[in-house]
């Protein structure tokens, strides 16, 4: 029987993985340099958890959740995604009695159960971070920035940021009041009508045509902020453009979680179509008490490494990396093989990649593995050169051949390599 991944999954395999490293790679650079610490976390945990934390009303609780009964009859879950595990492990590990704010980052796989299409995984892959006991919105802005660096590390350009405010509870409270009014005039289906019951905001997230436009003249939540709330958000657009961030306002986003409060945001990719999210997150005020925490506010994004290399991958930045060796190394004999294996390694203590030809393979079959390998060099290494202690290191792309000694090898390549 031969055996395939399950469908829906985003799976990464030669050469294509390189191009998933580096985009993962560029997403968590500025995070690193920012001074977030790695939070490494379950793929499974209490299906309570999420029911509670991410919130009912919502189509990942409702309709995605990977959800089965564990051997001792537990409720488990896959993880959907990233910010109430985060808060459960650092309220479980007491990190926010420590010092605020606790500024972590996680990266790997989340699992929803959705229809697959491109862009749009059962199995995806994540870049998050949280920042958590502080409710500046300098803050705000800076959580912002590290996505924005990100994707510009990446490369990307074609990209934009659109924010916004869901307000405190005074703000959301006095929009409630009018968003059910508006809603009762509708003529809904009971099963929407119920939704909009437990969470009316949930109707402005809703992708079917017939409901955006009942909402598109709904009231919107911006022209209700408090003082509180409207002094926070336009410190937050201040940060943003002395930072050189441009940025958009769409008053009817909601994201798709109902933690959400305050600062909202998303980046949207012009080339990914229906799929245009490539990332986003926002203010959660009130979820670390609302799973056992304590009552301090918090701030994070989730940002998708799939949709980040589609996009790369769209823009054509990808077309030329390259992953391929500085140098393969073709050992003739069995002594031949032992210097080899430690010539390779010093010269990977050296920085430089390295790729030794195994399986004892003939001359003119090690050249063609080196020729497909795309190394920039390649170097043969028999009893001659050991007795010499001089080597021919060969350009692959022009066939020239220069005589390097093996003891300068190293030297030699790290200047070479860095003027290709």
């Amino acid at each position: 029987m031969k055996f395939q991944s399950p469908k829906g999954v985003s799976e990464y395999f030669p050469p294509r993985s390189s191009a998933f490293e580096f985009v993962r790679d560029r997403l968590l650079a500025p995070i690193k340099n920012a001074g977030y610490q790695l939070l490494e976390l379950p793929v499974f945990e209490d299906t309570g958890l999420f029911t509670r934390g991410v919130g009912e009303s919502t189509d990942v609780v409702s309709k995605e959740m990977y959800t089965f009964e564990d051997r001792g009859g537990r409720s488990i879950t896959l993880r959907p995604e990233g910010t109430v595990g985060a808060l459960r492990s650092v309220i479980e590990h007491g990190l926010d009695r420590i010092g605020l704010p606790v500024k972590v980052f996680y990266c790997g796989p989340f699992f929803r159960a959705e229809r697959p299409q491109a862009g749009r995984y059962r199995q995806f892959y994540s870049v998050g971070i949280e920042a958590i006991g502080s409710d500046d919105p300098a803050l705000d802005a800076e959580v912002i920035a590290l996505a924005y660096e990100g994707f510009h590390g990446i490369g990307l350009r074609k990209f934009r940021l659109e924010i916004t405010s869901l307000g405190d509870a005074q703000s959301r409270e006095a929009h409630r009041v009018d968003l059910l009014t508006y809603i009762d005039s509708l003529e809904l289906d009971e099963a929407t009508r119920i939704r909009a019951g437990i969470n009316p905001l949930r109707l402005f997230d809703d992708k079917r045509p017939e409901i955006s436009s009942l909402m598109a003249q709904a009231p919107r939540l911006l022209d209700y902020l408090s003082a509180q709330s409207s002094d926070h958000f336009t410190k937050v657009q201040g940060y943003l453009s002395a930072m050189g961030i441009a940025y958009i306002i769409n008053p009817l986003m909601v994201r798709g979680l109902d933690y959400y409060t305050g600062t909202t945001f998303e980046f949207v990719h012009e080339d990914l179509g229906a799929q245009s999210g490539i990332g986003g997150g926002g203010r959660y005020d009130g979820l670390m008490e609302s799973i056992g925490g304590q009552n301090i506010s918090g701030i994070g994004f989730g940002l998708g490494i799939d949709r980040a290399l589609l996009a790369a991958e769209a823009e054509g930045i990808l077309d030329s990396m390259d992953s391929s060796p500085t140098l393969y190394l073709i050992p003739l004999g069995e002594r031949a093989k032992t210097a080899s294996l430690k010539l390779a390694h010093d010269l990977r203590n050296g920085a430089i990649s390295v790729e030794v030809a195994m399986g004892d393979k003939a001359l003119k079959s090690a050249m063609k593995s080196a020729d497909k390998s795309g190394a920039i060099f390649s170097v043969v290494l028999g009893e001659t050169e050991l007795e010499s202690g001089e080597i021919e290191l060969k350009e692959m792309s022009t066939g020239k051949a220069t005589s390097v000694s093996l003891n300068s090898l190293v030297a030699t390549l790290q200047s070479r390599a860095l003027k290709k």
